[in-house]
């Protein structure tokens, strides 16, 4: 059977606002926006470069509804470069970007196939064998229903047959349940291939055959750490190998340093900048947040009664007078030193904290969401955005109250 390679990618979130990220020059703050347009680039350059048959975008093109103009220009200028190439393309949109939203259409060249809200397949001839690829687009943004249950069986006049499905597996609460599918559900239908989407996280779910998502092309907050990209996948004689490429500009990390007997600042600032020039070599810009582990009695002393501010802009001078591009966006100390000296008023004040329900966040924070002008800025409160507030306010709190003080 003859060989097909196509690109498999998803995710891509062009036009995101990239939200929960502060303290930026304005510099930092444009490259950061364009991350994920250079990330795009990134993916028609290699695809471009290599040739390969095909390429499947499975949902979320767009981070919004409402499209911006530089986002859908952008992606019209990609598919142009790829008609061009004779390169065809196969999309699905998903809750990001469904197909109910409103926007300026741009017309898409003659390569690409986009899916509409019903499940159907469309067939392409790749060196003469019939490659047929199934999937839908959303029609709106909550699709709950169980999708995978209108996929037909595998066209045994297919030389390969490909789903796409941008949802989340039965049970997967990392994001927003959308089309659920178990994967006994995609086994069933004998495909040589699945492309997911909407999961950010990239990860594999089965390997014969692959049932893949290849996560997001560009991190968009601190929770989505590390190298972002796409796959490189190549069907052949039965068997299936996936090449996992780099598309991210700039990488969100949290970076461990160890703080073991240090007793001099300069220490402290050389091995945080050490650090965070490693990860640079091996990958991308970062916009990382700090993790002091290993904080004894030297290293407690030394951070003792020092701003958080002061040590940040200490550390980001030393990382710009080395060239690395890193950008520190704030200090966790380790909790073997902060938990074991929080005051009593301290410990019970987060040990509340801890207990509230929703009910009690909502009371607390309503002075700052009933506010007419920051109201419209802030995410709704979610059980996940509580967690989030609450991880982040207790170390704060323990900091700020320690034993002594």
């Amino acid at each position: 059977m003859a060989q097909v390679r196509f690109i498999h990618t998803a995710d891509l979130h062009l036009g995101s606002p990239f939200t929960g990220v502060s303290g930026l020059a304005s510099a930092q703050r444009k490259r950061l926006a364009d991350s994920v347009y250079v990330a795009f680039d990134t993916l028609i350059d290699y695809t471009l470069k290599e040739k390969p048959d095909f390429m499947l975008i499975a949902g979320d093109i767009y981070d919004g509804e409402d499209r911006t103009l530089r986002a859908q220009y952008k992606f019209q200028k990609g598919m142009e470069r790829l008609n061009e190439a004779g390169i065809p393309v196969v999309i699905s949109h998903g809750n990001h970007d469904h197909l109910g939203g409103g926007w300026k259409r741009f017309d898409l060249p003659a390569n690409v196939h986009v899916f509409n809200d019903e499940v159907s397949s469309h067939s392409l001839t790749i060196s003469g064998n019939k490659v047929t690829v199934t999937g839908f687009s959303y029609g709106e943004r909550h699709v709950k229903e169980a999708r995978i249950l209108e996929f037909p069986q595998a066209d045994e006049t297919s030389a390969y047959h490909i789903g796409m499905l941008h949802g989340s597996m039965d049970g997967d609460s990392s994001h927003a349940v959308y089309a659920p599918f178990r994967k006994e559900q995609l086994l069933s239908k004998n495909y040589d291939y699945w492309a997911l989407g909407h999961i950010h996280l990239r990860q594999i779910l089965h390997s014969d055959p692959c049932i893949v998502y290849p996560g997001n092309i560009q991190g968009r907050h601190r929770k989505e750490t590390g190298p972002k990209g796409f796959y490189d996948v190549c069907i052949s004689n039965g068997e299936t190998s996936l090449q996992f490429i780099r598309t991210s500009a700039v990488c969100f990390e949290t970076l461990e340093v160890s703080c073991k007997e240090m007793m001099h600042m300069n220490e402290l600032i050389d091995a945080c900048t050490a650090v965070a020039e490693r990860y640079i070599n091996e990958n991308n810009a970062v916009m990382a947040v700090l993790h002091l582990k290993d904080v004894d009695e030297y290293a407690g002393e030394l951070l003792e009664g020092i701003p958080e501010e002061a040590l940040l802009e200490a550390i980001q001078e030393s990382l710009e007078s080395s060239t690395a591009d890193a950008w520190i966006t704030g200090i966790v100390v380790g909790e073997d030193w902060g938990e074991t000296r929080v005051s009593a008023i301290g410990e019970k004040i987060s040990t509340t904290m801890s207990e509230w329900q929703q009910s009690d966040w909502k009371w607390v924070l309503k002075d700052l969401y009933q506010h007419p002008k920051a109201s419209r800025y802030l995410n709704p409160l979610t059980d996940e955005l509580i967690k989030e507030i609450a991880n982040e306010a207790i170390p704060k709190i323990h900091k700020a109250m320690r034993a002594g003080e």
